[in-house]
């Protein structure tokens, strides 16, 4: 909200280390999910830093939540290309996700040597906070995207969808179910459509030009894995793929994923769900979760560079997005059928989200009424008691150890 006592808005353009800086920092200390996420970027650069203007911030975000990908990592880059130009917007990427990119790498090769009844336990409860957060994110989404009969029928089709049909297939044509339901069935709505921020941009054709390979990429990538391109092109295809289709925030990237790693066998449901656990732990975006899923899969090139590409593939889909749409946003924003579409496309999240939940996230983790119970107290500890993710999953490890002890 803009006041008499907000500070000015600094005008002039800044570098690429100080963009780096900013965004270390936050990457570094930055817990609790996108929307957590878009909280720290207003007080560091709203508030604090005063790159731009309340106004301008929240255009910002309301573009990325508009597209597909991760929208707290989509307005780091936006904010790193506003401030420094392209290199300003590398830096803003890389100091927000290296961290816990690096991270999430160290734990897929300490996750190797885990045995024991020690280790068991740590799996067991890295598997149970994944149940918590995923059916935290689900009750929430379910709330703010699905406030009436027609989305939460959307949401319901959705979900009947994915677990038919499932698979990718199952979800992509859910997102696709969703979005045609949703100009046919939801309001469009009203809103303030007065003049747009100045927000970083350059031509169209440079955005027509980010779409087109975009676009390239996500129908090439998947002939050259038939064609027998080898095993790296396969690894960027299945993150690449799961990338371009996430809406809603980075849980929903949860069963693209599953669909993507788990069935050809290049990483077991245990592991996945190890993985998925230990990334709630993490500063910085959830989609660093690939780094671990490229790293201790069994496809080559596996290791470090199967992390690193595998952390590319998946984030590649949603910047190309962006940087396509910046030039159009305006006047997409202003059409009543887009904003119809978006509304019925995030009902559909929630339902396959709700698929997801189910299988594999509750029946691979919770087998006994001690893990139902262990699970539980972590929902209710993020809902009601409103505790970070990461002291919730250190009660949950301390409560598995102890009930596996007795």
């Amino acid at each position: 909200m803009t006041g008499m006592n907000q500070p000015a808005v600094q005008q002039v353009r800044g570098s690429a280390g100080e963009v780096l800086r900013a965004f270390v920092k936050l990457g570094l200390t930055s817990f609790g999910g996108p929307i957590a996420h878009i909280g720290y970027f207003h007080n560091e650069f709203v508030l604090r830093r005063r790159w731009l203007s309340e106004r301008d911030f929240g255009q910002l975000v309301a573009l990325c939540q508009f597209l597909p990908g991760p929208a707290s990592s989509q307005i780091g880059f936006a904010l790193g290309l506003m401030r420094a130009g392209a290199a300003g917007a590398a830096a803003a990427w890389a100091g927000f996700t290296l961290p816990s990119a690096a991270l999430m790498i160290a734990f897929a090769y300490g996750a190797r040597f885990l045995g024991g009844p020690l280790g068991d336990s740590l799996i067991r409860g890295l598997k149970l906070v994944a149940v918590a957060i995923v059916a935290q994110a689900l009750f929430g989404m379910a709330r703010s995207l699905t406030p009436d009969a027609r989305r939460a029928g959307i949401a319901v089709a959705a979900l009947a969808l994915v677990v038919l049909a499932g698979g990718a297939v199952g979800q992509i044509g859910a997102i696709v179910l969703g979005a045609c339901a949703g100009v046919l069935l939801c309001d469009g709505g009203s809103e303030n459509t007065a003049a747009g921020p100045d927000l970083p941009t350059f031509s169209r054709g440079w955005g027509l030009g980010f779409l087109a390979l975009f676009l390239v990429l996500l129908g090439g990538l998947p002939l050259l894995s038939a064609a027998g391109a080898g095993p790296g092109v396969s690894l960027f295809d299945a993150f690449y793929r799961a990338g371009a289709l996430v809406f809603g925030g980075g849980h929903v990237v949860l069963p693209l994923l599953e669909a993507a790693v788990v069935p050809p066998g290049w990483i077991g449901d245990g592991a996945f769900l190890a993985g998925y656990g230990a990334a709630q732990a993490m500063p910085g975006p959830l989609f660093t979760f690939a780094a671990y899923l490229g790293t201790a899969m069994t496809l080559a090139p596996g290791g470090i560079l199967g992390g690193v590409i595998a952390l590319v593939a998946i984030f590649a889909p949603g910047l190309l997005i962006l940087l396509a749409a910046l030039p159009f946003w305006h006047g997409l924003r202003q059409r009543p059928r887009a904003r119809a579409a978006l509304a019925g496309t995030n009902a559909a999240v929630v339902g396959v989200l709700a698929a997801a939940f189910h299988d594999p996230v509750w029946t691979s983790a919770v087998l006994s009424p001690r893990d139902f119970l262990v699970a539980a107290a972590g929902f209710v500890a993020l809902i009601a008691w409103r505790r970070p993710p990461w002291q919730v999953l250190i009660a949950m490890l301390a409560a598995t150890f102890l009930l596996r002890a007795v």
